[in-house]
């Protein structure tokens, strides 16, 4: 598919996504500029010295010169420099909008608000492993534009609802939005801004997954539009699902066919299986042999700081699920690996806190209630987190997050699991969730 040459283009906003934009449109022969309102923004040595650059401020005058704007995802478009070049009638898109005019090759656009990054992940894996010629990024990863460069017969890219809220007819293949709880309502408003920015994956799309626990991932398309669910239920025909033994063995299944025992897979939790379906929905859409996608469910040890196995002592395990941020990842983690510990009499020690991002944490209530016998709170939000959750459990406080680790195993007893889920950010008292998640590592290491 070529794209037409034209007048300026101007990319807002350097780091990652920015230079692989200004650099990829660079090559495609455009007149390309970019602007950046930090006066030293990472990547500017990455990019041609041919570039014409405005640093230090948003250069409004210069947005009034483009032809189209490339926004990078962490800018909003509600800045007032965007505002004053929309209302000029100046298209704004993002570095995904370009990648789809770029090419003709399928996409497998995959979003949510908690599990994108795992899924994307072992999808990716699926294609490669049934040999076919793949490349995943976007979200993750490798930006979008970089992707071109390998020449894939298959995208598969892990989109964030900042990407898609100015990307339009992504007309991806296949698309799923994974499941919906709240986050970055301080960008989109309410839940309805978040939701309609997630749904825009579906526009002109050929087929949907939906997940049929969350009916806020069930899209409005039309009727010809061939759908298919997941969910953590005995499903129906043709649909994928969970099928339950009398002895509690849980099978991944599709209709009343057996799959594979969900012990057979190294990630584990509810949220993985359910994870798992999802990878096998997408895999059938573009026609995926099954029996290599169970393979690869067999062989895949999940992500760093996504619910990831740390170790077992003294018949605890511990999990490292740093990039728990929001309280749905949360939520996810807390129920996964509660129920799957019930019924040895196991319970969730769980660590929270951070900072907050104005979420409601009572919805936390219900799976601590259940699941979780100790909850040791940390970090700058504590204060609101327990008057939200107080009641439900036994509540506790620490002061660094080593010495939550040392309450945890206090407390904990065989058959149960410690959780570092914080629900929260990290920036009050670490540099990123890695930051925090390989601390909590460190520090289960030492435990004797």
């Amino acid at each position: 598919m070529l794209i037409q040459r034209g007048g300026l283009k101007v990319v807002v906003g350097l780091g990652i996504s920015g230079v692989s934009a200004v650099n990829f449109l660079h090559e495609k022969g455009y007149r390309v500029a970019v602007t950046d309102s930090r006066s030293v923004p990472p990547g500017q040595d990455q990019i041609p010295a041919s570039v014409q650059t405005s640093f230090g401020k948003l250069d409004e005058e210069l947005l009034l010169q483009a032809e189209e704007i490339v926004i990078s995802p962490g800018l909003d478009p509600k800045l007032a420099e965007i505002q004053v070049a929309m209302a000029k009638g100046i298209p704004v898109v993002s570095e995904i909008q370009i990648l789809r005019r770029a090419t003709d090759k399928p996409i497998v656009a995959i979003t949510g608000s908690n599990a994108k990054s795992t899924v994307t992940t072992l999808f990716g894996l699926m294609v490669a492993d049934a040999g076919k010629k793949v490349a995943v990024g976007g979200n993750l990863g490798r930006p979008a534009l970089d992707l071109t460069k390998d020449d894939p017969e298959l995208y598969v890219l892990e989109l964030s609802s900042f990407q898609l809220e100015t990307t339009s007819n992504l007309a991806a293949d296949v698309a799923v939005v994974l499941n919906m709880s709240e986050d970055h309502l301080d960008r989109h408003g309410d839940m309805m801004g978040y939701h309609t920015a997630k749904h825009r994956i579906f526009q002109a799309v050929k087929k949907v997954v939906y997940n049929r626990d969350d009916s806020l991932t069930r899209p409005l398309v039309p009727d010809a539009t061939p759908m298919q669910s997941f969910g953590l239920n005995a499903p129906d025909m043709n649909q994928y699902g969970v099928l339950r033994d009398n002895d509690g063995t849980i099978w991944l299944a599709r209709g009343r066919e057996r799959l594979l025992k969900s012990s057979d897979m190294y990630i584990q939790g509810t949220h993985n299986v359910a994870n798992a379906l999802a990878c096998l929905a997408l895999g059938e859409a573009i026609g995926l042999p099954q029996a290599s996608m169970l393979e690869t469910l067999k062989t895949f040890k999940g992500l760093e700081h996504r619910c990831e196995f740390v170790k077992e002592l003294h018949g605890v395990r511990y999990y490292n699920d740093s990039k728990g941020t929001n309280i749905g990842a949360t939520l996810a983690a807390v129920d996964g690996l509660g129920a799957a510990i019930e019924a040895q009499g196991g319970k969730v020690v769980v660590i929270l806190g951070g900072q907050g991002k104005g979420q409601d944490f009572s919805a936390l209530r219900e799976s601590l209630s259940k699941y979780v016998k100790v909850a040791v709170l940390i970090g700058e939000d504590r204060p609101m987190i327990e008057k939200a959750i107080e009641g439900t459990t036994e509540l506790l406080h620490a002061e660094s997050l080593q010495q939550a680790v040392e309450i945890c195993q206090q407390h904990a007893k065989a058959n149960d699991v410690v959780l570092l889920s914080p629900a929260c950010a990290s920036f009050d008292m670490f540099k990123g969730y890695s930051e925090r998640g390989h601390q909590f590592v460190d520090c289960v290491n030492v435990l004797a």
